[in-house]
């Protein structure tokens, strides 16, 4: 009998997973390289050097950061679980805090380059010290990942989490304000994004155990509620504290941000199909489906808040 050449139905679906996967990336590349260019196409705003590089570097930087915290907070979840399969994920932490310490190195080089400074004169500037200390954090955090207390790691994470606030807040007016409404965001956004990675990872990993799968997502629906609502009231505060009104289109912070409201809205709509599904029924296939497009969306929140980062600070225009 001559065997069928007729590919497995599994070695396809890998291979389309692979595609699809490689052709998502390739996509968020360039619009992370883009992004900031395309938006303010237009405004008559400065041209930020390296914008694409920089964006590029604080995706990295911002996803390795949710990686790495919502393996921390996930990890709990996971634990608390009556009856769990001994399934458990592989652990992604140290390898996200190596990539977030390089992605914060890249940016002192960027730094360096732009500046005509050398390494030293740039550890010397306020941005240039601040991305040592996240690069340190992170480094620090990949040691604790890699030690036997894991959970130490959740410090120097907050240090990052800091650090990149005060980073993001220079201007003149009102910067602690805004860096403290950037430390709670970021933390919310982070613990959302990475918790619910890690939850769906292990949910697949229990496929065959429904009923744990099933409280795990409902364990993590409940926090991820309040993570929500912090994320709105701290995201509308700083907007309303830094874009004037009246250059919400005409600016590139201001059409970054309607973006990412517009994505924030998807994701709104997604979080509560799943949460729906949830309740109503007992095999939770169906919200995971739902669970893991949100994750999608949420990946392409990350990207545009890296882009919003970039992009001028508008409050200059409306002060003219």
């Amino acid at each position: 009998m001559i065997p069928s050449r007729a590919p497995r139905p599994a070695r396809r679906g890998s291979v389309t997973l692979v595609l699809v996967v490689a052709a998502a990336c390739l996509l968020a590349v360039a619009a992370a390289l883009l992004g900031a260019t395309a938006v303010a196409y237009g405004t008559g705003e400065l041209r930020i050097p390296g914008a694409g590089t920089a964006t590029l570097l604080r995706t990295a930087l911002f996803a390795a950061l949710a990686v790495h915290t919502g393996a921390l907070a996930a990890g709990a979840l996971v634990r608390s679980v009556p009856d769990r399969p001994p399934a458990v994920a592989r652990d992604w932490a140290t390898a996200a805090s190596v990539i977030g310490a390089a992605a914060a190195a890249g940016q002192i080089v960027r730094l360096a380059l732009v500046s005509d400074l050398g390494p030293v004169g740039t550890y010397g500037t306020r941005e240039g010290g601040l991305l040592l200390l996240t690069a340190n954090g992170f480094a620090l955090a990949a040691c604790c990942a890699a030690s036997r207390r894991p959970a130490l790691a959740a410090l120097p994470l907050a240090v990052v989490v800091v650090a990149e606030a005060l980073r993001a807040h220079p201007e003149a007016y009102s910067p602690l304000a805004g860096a403290a409404l950037t430390t709670l965001h970021l933390a919310a956004a982070s613990l959302w994004t990475g918790g619910l990675l890690h939850v769906l990872r292990t949910m697949r990993l229990w496929r065959a155990s429904p009923a744990a799968a099933r409280a795990l997502l409902g364990r993590y629906a409940r926090p991820a509620a309040w993570l929500y609502v912090a994320l709105a009231v701290t995201g509308t505060c700083s907007a309303l504290r830094r874009l004037p009104l009246d250059v919400v289109l005409t600016s590139a912070y201001g059409r970054t941000l309607l973006a990412k409201l517009a994505l924030l809205a998807v994701v709104s709509v997604l979080a509560l199909v799943a949460r729906r599904r949830l309740a109503r029924d007992a095999d939770p296939a169906g919200a995971e489906r739902s669970a893991r497009r949100e994750a999608a969306a949420l990946g392409a929140v990350v990207l545009v808040s890296a882009v919003l980062t970039v992009v001028p600070d508008p409050h200059w225009i409306g002060t003219r």
